[in-house]
């Protein structure tokens, strides 16, 4: 399969998933309160359906318009805008007649759904695999910004160690890219000299202008001492003396240690034969290297974990959970998720970061998933949408989940309830405001596709 059938395949069935135990999160306690559901549909069935079957008093569908879907509670005004049964007199079984602290139970099960969803997901991920990531303190020499230019932009370097984001200590070197995202300010150390600065206010911005995402994520890793692993047969120097093993420590007579180091040396070197010096088991030998026209030396470089940490240069760190571990660390997990999205939502209202350019519909959530199948990574994005899906349901809008809690609690404190047809040009209000964010949202997709 191409990778990006894979992509619509995992994106269908991740939105299939969340969008039924969603409207289950309504359906559920509506039945427990004696509340009568007419329907419950995956997706829209504008007109017509691809499936339906009514058992109980229920019709059961699958709609073909894949924006959603929905559970028509009987006596309530939703997205389905049917009003007449509004004007007969309320019954036993309707929304309307349940008490408040009923109705709002009722609309607020699916975003709970959501968020528990999210957290039993990520309960499952740190009990099967743990958590495995690269400790940021344990940088020799600090990070390599692989991009110098993007770098300046951002303000760092390489050999930059960035120890805190908004004043929590960066654990992981995967921290710094979402960090710099979100936050608005960091401390790093620079030639031994520890230095506050702001993050660029426009960072979002300026990582969008990027169109290849794997450059953005590999933008800043940890620095590769350059040790020979292998020599391929075809190798341009494979008949130079390099080995296995060996630790370049000086290239066309500047010393050297890192990979980051080696690469400018051989791009103004290219198509030349230049001189290398090997630490070899202790010995320092002379060679005369070829360089490629590519500015390469043909020969694989790096080390193993074990052998960054015994050197000294950088340690991978895997932290495993029993089942009754797995849950807090699961839980804290699902709160750090939304409270980082809600971060970013804050960078999106204000024009200055440019953020709202980055606001993504249908193909910007397809493309959260791996263009191969790989079931960590799938269920892994599953649990963030679900995260967003509840933050974005709880929001005080009309047709929105948020919008029906907002007028729920207006009545709980003041003992009015809105009336029928305040409720009715709301519920339109708010699914024009919807349709609109729908247009913003997959236009810029759009947008991208055509002009990046």
């Amino acid at each position: 399969m191409t990778p990006i059938l894979i992509k619509t395949i995992q994106f269908f069935l991740s939105l299939s998933l969340l969008i039924v135990l969603h409207e289950l999160g309504h359906f559920i306690p509506a039945k427990i309160f004696k509340t009568r559901v007419e329907k419950f549909y995956l997706f829209f069935d504008v007109k017509f359906s691809l499936f339906k079957k009514k058992i109980g008093e229920t019709v059961y569908g699958i709609g073909w318009l894949p924006l959603g879907g929905y559970v028509k509670i009987s006596g309530m005004i939703d997205e389905s805008m049917d009003t007449e049964q509004m004007k007969e007199e309320p019954k036993p079984w309707e929304f309307r007649s349940k008490p408040a602290w009923q109705r709002l139970i009722i609309m607020l099960g699916g975003v709970t759904v959501n968020f528990v969803l999210a957290v039993v997901i990520f309960i499952g991920l740190v009990f099967a695999y743990g958590e495995q990531y690269i400790a940021a303190d344990s940088l020799k020499d600090g990070i390599w910004v692989t991009d110098k230019a993007l770098g300046d932009e951002l303000g760092i370097q390489t050999g930059d160690k960035i120890l805190t984001i908004d004043g929590k200590k960066v654990e992981a070197l995967s921290e710094i890219i979402p960090g710099f995202a979100l936050g608005n300010q960091y401390t790093m150390e620079r030639n031994g000299e520890v230095i506050e600065k702001e993050v660029p206010v426009d960072v979002i911005e300026t990582l969008s202008q990027e169109e290849d995402r794997d450059k953005i994520r590999s933008l800043i890793t940890y620095r590769v001492p350059f040790v020979v692993s292998q020599v391929p047969d075809n190798s341009i120097n494979k008949s130079s003396g390099l080995e296995s093993g060996d630790f370049v420590v000086e290239m066309n007579g500047q010393p050297v240690e890192y990979k980051d180091q080696i690469v400018p040396i051989l791009e103004k070197n290219k198509g030349k034969t230049i001189l290398a010096v090997v630490d070899r088991g202790g010995e320092r030998i002379d060679l005369k290297v070829k360089v490629a026209d590519e500015g390469t030396l043909g020969v694989y470089v790096g080390m193993t974990p074990e052998e960054y940490k015994e050197a000294g240069y950088v340690e991978w760190k895997t932290l495993r959970y029993n089942f009754l571990e797995s849950i807090p660390a699961g839980w804290n997990r699902g709160v750090r998720t939304l409270s980082d999205y809600i971060k970013g939502m804050k960078k999106i209202f204000n024009p200055d970061t440019g953020a709202y350019k980055e606001v993504g519909g249908f193909a910007a959530i397809g493309g959260m998933f791996p263009d191969t199948w790989n079931w960590p990574a799938f269920w892994a994005t599953t649990a963030f949408i679900s995260i967003i899906l509840a933050f974005m349901n709880i929001l005080p809008i009309p047709a929105l989940d948020g919008g029906h809690v907002m007028f729920l609690l207006y009545e709980m404190v003041t003992g009015r309830k809105p009336s029928d047809k305040f409720l009715e040009y709301a519920q339109m209000v708010g699914f024009f405001l919807l349709i609109g964010l729908l247009l913003f949202a997959n236009g810029n997709d759009l947008y991208k596709w055509l002009f990046k």
